[in-house]
């Protein structure tokens, strides 16, 4: 009986921080929201690349694009549809705290953090075409992710892809 008790007043002191975090989850979405299209890839108002989830299940090129790309090269330590591993933190989970720029500086130079005495590194990607030339569809798909706007597995639907996508793909994985 105790233990009952002291659950319930746990549960309902935890109750407004369970209201704050789906209010920020509730901001994380309308922040994400796509309000500007140029050649196929959304933007939210900031100007951050986002998603755009039609209303049938399709979404757009680039977020399917970061699908395939996160489990091409990602997946494989950050595990699969960025919920992490044992190896390395659910990458959905840190696109929650980080920005655009730092998600770039990250990717493209590395990281290493320590801390209670665990040491984890992350490589830097800045390198590899097969992941440089996709970060913003990796970021997109990531932040689809963080947001709950985009559930576990390959998207049923897709967009086609943009011929500004084809340009820019053949561009940089040849330059």
């Amino acid at each position: 009986m105790l233990v009952r008790i002291g659950l319930s007043v746990l549960a309902l002191a935890l109750l407004p921080l369970a209201g704050s975090s789906a209010a920020l989850a509730q901001d994380s979405r309308e922040k994400a929201a796509a309000v500007k299209q140029e050649e196929g890839k959304w933007f939210d108002a900031d100007g951050n690349p986002t998603f755009k989830i039609d209303e049938d299940g399709t979404v757009d090129w680039y977020l399917f694009s970061g699908y395939r790309r996160y489990h091409s090269d990602c997946h494989v330590c950050h595990g699969p549809d960025g919920v992490g591993s044992s190896y390395a933190p659910g990458l959905m989970e840190s696109l929650k705290s980080i920005d655009y720029p730092t998600f770039l500086s990250i990717v493209a130079e590395g990281r290493k953090n320590v801390s209670s005495g665990k040491e984890s590194v992350m490589p830097a990607f800045g390198d590899n075409k097969n992941v440089y030339c996709y970060l913003d569809d990796l970021y997109i798909y990531l932040r689809a992710r963080a947001v709950g706007a985009a559930p576990r597995g390959r998207p049923p639907k897709k967009a086609d892809k943009p011929q500004a996508a084809k340009e820019y793909e053949a561009s940089c994985m040849s330059g």
